[in-house]
């Protein structure tokens, strides 16, 4: 019963973060990145757009983990070992879409329009 809890929480917390909700960007995302970035900001105002970016992603990429690990909470039957190693999965496929973002980012295949970065120069 409380891993079923547990991964209820763990799930609308990241269905709540994830992209899967429409609403999510407004409400939690934007205003999140947005306190993540503004230390950097302050710093240098270059450093704003890049950390808002990366805390966006982060905030997308935290929600799809969240939930993944929610559902399997709930679904599943396995004992504490067996959760150590889904966990561990989980992350390092995890950081391999991250990796491939930022692999997109950097070969351009994503890119902010010019529109928007002109307004931040």
């Amino acid at each position: 019963m409380k891993a079923k809890l547990t991964g209820g929480i763990l799930s609308f917390v990241g269905f709540v973060l994830s992209p899967v909700s429409w609403w999510n960007d407004l409400v939690v995302n934007f205003p999140l990145s947005y306190l993540m970035a503004l230390p950097f900001g302050l710093l240098n105002e270059k450093l704003f757009l890049p950390s808002f970016v990366i805390a966006y992603w982060m905030t997308n990429i935290i929600g799809i983990l969240l939930m993944h690990i929610g559902v399997k909470k709930i679904a599943s039957k396995q004992k504490k070992n067996e959760n150590k190693k889904e966990l561990i999965t989980t992350l390092v496929f995890g950081m391999i879409y991250t990796a491939l973002i930022i692999a997109l980012v950097l070969t351009e295949v994503l890119k902010i329009p010019e529109s928007i970065l002109n307004r931040f120069r």
